[in-house]
């Protein structure tokens, strides 16, 4: 970094952030905190008490030192600002690229040409999206494989729900979910199919494809409890009703748009019962149509295009301010 130049320097989140800083206190320039997540309450800090305190010492020297701050919902910016009094933090949420038409795939931007018809391609897509369930309908979960992502309380309640199951992604518990999905059967019947990892435009493919997706985190820590992740946002963008856990930032966007079934716990029982639910008898039924209706008018409004507007505005600010 100190062969680099910039004007800002940003970080994302606190494992980065102390080296940045440092770079920014050298060249006396602007140092920006971009808080993915409340980093001292990840699953994989909040379980060890000295590892967890020394991420809050970081946290407590960084956030007073930044020019700019923000994270990813709202939530979590007024526990960022109950911690740090006279610290603000903006809200610019991590949602996907998004299509007002398929006049205009990504915005005004210019697209190499190949993009544009992949755009397009699947924007039509998404406007039939009935022509995704004429075979069994599919769940589908996008992102890490690690704890606390209710993926094991999902396998368990799989044998009991009339779909098929497709993880995509890897992760610290991927062996151990293996292992359950085999022991339950599923995997012998083809009922749970585990991708692994998969490119980005071919896991829109797959989106855009699934019946129902995956949105299940438990309450392990701060983090995830007022988390907005982007997954939620990807599923709304392909038109596609999701299974959501019932955490705060969710609700409040549920209540905007009902886009999500939204479940208080992750127990097995209420999984199946919420699913059957949305896919009464094996097929979606008109609650499921609802929700997806629904995510086609919500996916113009939580959309990159429309939120990269708030990022430059905080640059712009900041770079005024000087």
């Amino acid at each position: 970094m100190l062969r680099r130049r910039a004007d800002v320097w940003g970080c994302a989140d606190l494992d980065a952030a102390l080296p940045i800083w440092a770079r920014s206190r050298f060249g006396s320039q602007l140092f920006v905190y971009d808080a993915h997540e409340l980093f001292t309450e990840v699953p994989e800090v909040v379980g060890r008490p000295q590892i967890q305190r020394i991420w809050q010492w970081v946290e407590d020297f960084i956030v007073p030192r930044a020019q700019l701050r923000y994270t990813v919902g709202p939530s979590l910016a007024r526990l960022f600002e109950q911690r740090h009094a006279g610290c603000f933090f903006a809200v610019v949420r991590n949602v996907p690229m998004g299509w007002e038409n398929s006049a205009t795939p990504l915005g005004d931007r210019q697209q190499p040409l190949a993009a544009v018809s992949a755009a397009l391609a699947l924007d039509a897509q998404l406007q039939a999206p009935s022509t995704r369930y004429q075979e069994a309908p599919v769940l589908l979960y996008q992102g890490v494989l690690n704890v606390g992502r209710g993926l094991a309380q999902l396998l368990d309640a799989m044998p009991q729900v009339p779909a098929r199951l497709v993880i995509c992604g890897e992760g610290d518990c991927s062996g151990e979910l293996r292992q359950h999905a085999e022991r339950l059967g599923l995997l012998a019947t083809g009922q749970v199919e585990f991708r692994g990892y998969v490119l980005p435009a071919e896991l829109r493919q797959l989106t855009a494809q699934a019946t129902v997706g995956i949105m299940l985190l438990e309450n392990t820590g701060l983090s995830y409890y007022y988390s907005l992740a982007n997954k939620f946002f990807d599923y709304v963008q392909a038109g596609v009703p999701q299974l959501c856990i019932d955490f705060p930032e969710y609700r409040a966007l549920n209540a905007q748009h009902e886009v999500a079934a939204l479940v208080p716990d992750l127990g097995p029982a209420t999984l199946v019962a919420e699913l059957a639910r949305l896919l009464p008898g094996g097929q979606p039924g008109a609650y499921h149509r609802r929700l997806a209706a629904n995510c086609r008018l919500a996916r113009h409004e939580w959309n990159w295009q429309q939120e990269e507007k708030t990022l430059i505005g905080l640059y712009q600010t900041l770079l005024t301010r000087g």
